[in-house]
């Protein structure tokens, strides 16, 4: 077995009938190779790793070059995706070398942290991958949003006239949201000209302060929105009061939010549905792992000092002093450690989904008495929004 890393041209004819017949429609495969062709050029500066065998590729994984928000810090990340193999070639190791490869060159790119969105959690749990929270798909009757005038106004235009704006918010908000996640631009570039609507709320002075990307399915029927963006809670109450508009329109109104958001606050009278479904292979919560530690210095943190040793992990194993003051991380390495964590747990602590008792808990790591509540401090819950889907 040899692995090669493959540029995106040959993408359409190694990696594309693995990934294809892994997850797309037999019927669709020739008219989704064409698709796919044309969609290459957005794809020149991914990673894509290919393992072959007698001249024929088995396996493949990629990785794009993204940003994200770890407690109030964008980091350079690794977005891994395209994971499939051959079913002759499965249960040889192929995908695990593959993977193990791409994180290595990634971290030597640059970037501290990883996420992906798994077919198994275990499957990716043996590479220091820990979960994180599904967004939620909320559902309501327009009618049961409040009219009342804000100030500011929401501007109604097709996708490709909106792009602009609607990428400058997003990087207002992944400057502002823990776990926020976006592509490179050349990546973004590719939705440019995507056949939906975009709603821009605009604040008194102009400024782009929320936004929902949507489609209308038929009179009488559903708005189907993305996710509600909004730097503020006046950005989004624009976009609400616009969707009460619709009242007359259509049925339901749907769209994707982050877990912090409480919808049935949104109106008096609102009937709304929340839902978030998790299950495999189709629809995985995200998972998330730290690459490089000294990366961490500078992410948002409560104040503190400890030291950790993470222990099976070629990354980031070894002693690490965590010290916590003035609200930022600092990382250093050496010291007595008084908590021995996977990189999973140190993960889990890193992206505030787990309290130090539910790494303990979950067999993530060992914890002395007196060092959970100051861990507890540095990095307290905090429930990551990724956005990005990939």
């Amino acid at each position: 077995m040899k692995i090669r890393q493959v540029s995106a041209a040959e993408r359409a004819d190694l990696v594309f009938p693995l990934t294809a017949y892994a997850f797309e429609p037999t019927v669709e495969f020739e008219a989704l190779r064409e698709k796919y062709r044309r969609r290459m050029r957005y794809f020149e500066h991914v990673t894509t790793l290919v393992a072959e065998e007698d001249g024929s590729a088995r396996a493949c994984v990629g990785a794009y070059p993204m940003v994200q928000n770890v407690r109030g810090q964008v980091l350079d990340m690794a977005g891994v995706s395209s994971v499939a193999s051959d079913p002759g070639s499965r249960r040889k190791g192929y995908v695990r070398e593959l993977l193990w490869q791409l994180l290595r060159q990634m971290r030597d790119q640059g970037a501290v942290v990883s996420t992906l969105y798994p077919f198994r959690p275990s499957f990716y749990g043996r590479f220091g991958y820990v979960g994180m929270p599904r967004q939620r798909r909320i559902s309501f009757a327009p009618g049961g949003l409040p009219r009342v005038e804000l100030p500011g106004h929401v501007e109604r235009v097709r996708f490709s006239e909106g792009f602009d704006d609607y990428v400058g918010l997003l990087r207002r908000v992944c400057a502002a949201t823990h776990g926020f996640a976006l592509f490179d631009e050349l990546r973004t570039s590719e939705s440019r000209e995507d056949k939906v609507w975009v709603a821009l709320a605009r604040t008194v002075d102009g400024e782009v302060s929320g936004a929902l990307a949507y489609e209308i399915t038929n009179f009488g029927d559903e708005l189907k929105g993305r996710d509600l963006l909004a730097t503020g809670p006046m950005g989004r109450a624009l976009v609400l009061e616009f969707l009460g508009r619709h009242v007359d329109q259509v049925r339901r109104v749907s769209l994707t939010a982050g877990t912090d958001v409480v919808p049935e606050l949104w109106g008096t009278d609102l009937e709304v549905s929340v839902s978030g479904l998790v299950d495999f292979p189709t629809h995985g919560g995200p998972m998330a792992r730290v690459l490089d530690m000294r990366g961490l210095t500078g992410i948002g943190s409560g104040d503190g000092d400890v030291t950790v040793e993470v222990v099976d992990d070629e990354f980031v194993g070894g002693v690490h002093r965590l010290v916590g003051e003035g609200g930022r991380l600092s990382v250093t390495h050496g010291g007595v450690s008084r908590a021995r964590l996977s990189v999973a747990g140190l993960s889990a602590l890193v992206y505030g989904v787990l309290d130090p008792v539910d790494v303990v808990a979950r067999g993530l790591g060992v914890i002395e008495n007196s060092a959970i509540d100051v861990l507890r401090s540095m990095f307290p819950r905090k429930m990551p929004y990724l956005f990005a889907d990939f």
